[in-house]
C-alpha cells in the first residue's frame, strides 16, 4: 500500500467527521465539507483517527492515497484554514479588497475588478500585498493563480503579479 495511505488522518479536538457510506462530513470551526469519496476506497473512523484502505488492486493503491490527502486537507482546512500571500511588483500596481471584490490596478488603461468568490477572504495589508485565505486549499490556490495570471511576471524587469515566495529568473537585456 503506499505510504500516504498508510498513514491515518488524526482528528483534532473540535472537529466531527462521519462517514456514510463513500460520504464523508467534515465539520469544524471554519466550516463544513461533503464530500464522496471515490468507489475504490474504504473509508472508517476508529477513535480519533481516519483510515483510508484500498478496495482492489494495484492501481486502487494510488487513489487512497489521494483520498488520504484530500481527507487530511479537509481537516486542516477546517481547523486552520489556508493561506496565498501575492505581491505587486511595479510602478503604480496597487490592490485593494472593497467587499466583495478586489480592485487592481495593474498598468492597464483601467482597473482590474476581481469578484471574490464564497467562502474566500482578500486581505490586503499594504497597497502591493495581496493575502488570500480559506478552507478549501484547491480554492484557495485557484483564486491565487486567477489573480496573478492578470499579470504574470515578467523576466526582463520582474513586474506583475508574484507569490511572495516565488522567485522569478530575470533574463538579460539585448546587446549592442
Amino acid at each position: 500500500m503506499s505510504r500516504v495511505a498508510k498513514a491515518p488522518v488524526e482528528i483534532p479536538a473540535g472537529v466531527d467527521i462521519s462517514v456514510n457510506g463513500q460520504k464523508i462530513q467534515i465539520k469544524g470551526a471554519n466550516g463544513n465539507f461533503d464530500y464522496q469519496v471515490h468507489e475504490t476506497v474504504a473509508v472508517e473512523v476508529e477513535g480519533n483517527q481516519v483510515r483510508v484502505a484500498p478496495k482492489g488492486g494495484k492501481e486502487t493503491i494510488a487513489m487512497a492515497g489521494t483520498m488520504r490527502a484530500l481527507i487530511n486537507n479537509m481537516v486542516v482546512g477546517v481547523t486552520q484554514g489556508f493561506e496565498k500571500k501575492l505581491t505587486l511588483i511595479g510602478v503604480g500596481y496597487r490592490a485593494k479588497s472593497a467587499g466583495k471584490s478586489l480592485e487592481l490596478t495593474l498598468g492597464f488603461s483601467h482597473p482590474v475588478n476581481y469578484a471574490i468568490p464564497d467562502g474566500i477572504t482578500i486581505e490586503t495589508p499594504s497597497t502591493t500585498e495581496v493575502v488570500v485565505k480559506g478552507a478549501d486549499k484547491q480554492k484557495v490556490g485557484q483564486v491565487a493563480a486567477e489573480i496573478r495570471a492578470y499579470r504574470p511576471p515578467e523576466p526582463y524587469k520582474g513586474k506583475g503579479v508574484r507569490y511572495t515566495d516565488e522567485y522569478v529568473i530575470r533574463k538579460e537585456a539585448k546587446k549592442k
